[in-house]
């Protein structure tokens, strides 16, 4: 649903890496399902382009066989949250600054953790825009996709209406990730944030796309914080400056 253009701003995120620490599906592909060596195989295709994501994707979850009730309680065993996306929830509720969390992962994994790490009301206040998962009377399960694209949610399309609103009612738009499933997102918004060291980075360094790295989620906090108050420009903010300015 399109959020009423009076927002100074607008933060959309990706979950899995970014909110938390470490990306939930990958833990699972590591650690229950076919291991780190073949996922890592799997996202450097997707970078060069010989996979698609929805495929490669599909592949690393169809690898954990756990039931999914199991998998849930087995992530919020293990994954923890970015130790400062709490306080950057916080500020962002309370200066009515909306954060959607726009994930290739799955909506009912994302609400249980953030259930856990968050609380309650970050649960039930946080959009989230996210594949679905179908279970099987035996506990098996397949990820549903949000879309047909080829990354099986195309990220850009929640970002894309906002991006069309005319100039005097549209908020500044924000985007942080990690890795390959945020390749849609990465021109969308007028800010990103890529985590440093991660396969978002390389593509963008690759495609010329402009951004701004982060370590945890108090670098995109102060840095959002210091745009939306006037401190600094979008322009400054961009750190690879070899590129065109936004």
């Amino acid at each position: 649903m399109l959020i009423a253009p009076t927002v100074k701003a607008i933060v959309f995120t990706d979950w899995d890496g970014t909110v938390t620490l470490q990306d939930s599906n990958d833990f699972m592909t590591d650690n229950i399902g076919f291991g780190e060596k073949r996922r890592r195989e799997l996202n450097i295709e997707v970078l060069e382009g010989r996979w698609t994501f929805r495929d490669a994707f599909r592949d690393m979850l169809d690898s954990v066989h756990k039931p999914f009730p199991e998998c849930i309680e087995y992530l919020k065993q293990n994954i923890q949250l970015d130790p400062g996306f709490a306080d950057f929830y916080k500020w962002a509720k309370e200066s009515g600054i909306p954060v959607i969390v726009v994930s290739s992962g799955m909506k009912p994994i994302i609400h249980a953790l953030l259930v856990k790490l968050v609380g309650e009301d970050a649960a039930n206040n946080i959009e989230i825009v996210a594949n679905d998962v179908k279970v099987n009377d035996d506990g098996s399960w397949d990820i549903v996709y949000r879309d047909e694209s080829g990354f099986g949610h195309d990220k850009s399309l929640a970002i894309k209406p906002y991006a069309a609103l005319p100039k005097e009612e549209r908020p500044i738009l924000f985007y942080a990730g990690d890795g390959v499933s945020d390749l849609s997102a990465a021109q969308e918004t007028d800010l990103l944030f890529a985590k440093v060291g991660r396969d978002l980075i390389t593509y963008c360094e690759r495609e010329g796309i402009p951004y701004h790295v982060f370590h945890t989620y108090t670098d995109i906090h102060d840095k959002i914080k210091a745009i939306v108050d006037g401190e600094v420009t979008l322009e400054s903010a961009i750190e690879n400056k070899n590129v065109e300015a936004l």
